[in-house]
């Protein structure tokens, strides 16, 4: 009998695993199947660049947009993204901690840092796209083949191609076989193989539509804390579920910054 009652009472229903809310636990669902989707884009990235690696650009060469000091510092500027992404993803912490404090101010002056941060780091890829849309070399050559070259020092018989410096008349067949293009699109890419840019293009702007997503999200939930709606509620939970967000957006970030610029 007393076996019974305790069988009836674990199978009665009404608990929470792990006392998370039905809205967080949707949010970790959420967040594993978006993170199988960007798994999946890096490693076809991986393999198409494993295939390509002669013709695959090298990202010192490619990133170089620093503002006013244009190829000066290769990869700073991307640091830089980086860095504000990552700071933040700690205000976003400060503000769900000042949520589990029911401390209003606070959770005001550190959703707005974040917000801000978001903002600078969607200027920032605009920044960059620009540019790489534009390009940094003043041409580029496509070889009938298929592999880029570019002119060394305004020379006209001289070409770098695949890493390696050509002259004389080799150079000069390459140059009457190939056509002129400049910057990088869906079709040609002066720095190298057009799948780079392909993969680019698609792989920043989806984690970028992420980001935007997130910083629309954050201003709605900024104005509802502006409003009192949380302290209504007792409990800030829709501070640390949007939380649970920012960071895997930043996580993922993580992962692009590797694949595109440090590997």
């Amino acid at each position: 009998m007393q076996t019974t009652e305790i069988q009836e009472k674990m199978w009665d229903g009404g608990k929470k695993p792990l006392i998370a809310s039905y809205g967080k636990l949707m949010m970790w669902f959420f967040l594993m199947t978006d993170a199988l989707t960007f798994s999946a884009f890096l490693g076809a990235y991986g393999f198409q660049r494993f295939v390509h690696a002669d013709a695959w650009p090298i990202a010192d060469e490619v990133f170089t947009h620093f503002p006013f000091v244009h190829g000066e510092y290769p990869m700073l500027f991307v640091a830089l993204m980086t860095f504000i992404l990552i700071m933040s993803s700690v205000t976003m912490v400060l503000a769900v901690h000042h949520g589990h404090r029911m401390n209003k101010k606070g959770v005001i002056l550190w959703l707005g840092l974040t917000i801000v941060g978001g903002i600078i780091f969607l200027g920032s890829q605009a920044w960059e796209w620009s540019h790489f849309i534009h390009g940094t070399y003043e041409g580029a050559l496509l070889g009938a083949d298929g592999s880029i070259a570019h002119f060394v020092n305004g020379s006209v018989d001289e070409i770098m191609r695949h890493g390696k410096l050509i002259s004389g008349q080799d150079a000069l067949d390459f140059i009457s076989s190939a056509k002129e293009i400049t910057g990088a699109n869906l079709i040609n890419n002066e720095y190298g193989h057009p799948l780079f840019a392909d993969f680019f293009f698609f792989i920043t702007g989806f984690h970028g539509f992420h980001v935007f997503s997130g910083v629309v999200i954050l201003i709605i939930i900024f104005i509802n804390v502006l409003r009192g709606t949380y302290e209504k509620r007792g409990h800030y939970e829709m501070v640390e579920k949007v939380g649970l967000y920012w960071h895997f957006v930043d996580l993922v970030w993580v992962f692009v910054f590797t694949f595109f610029y440090l590997v």
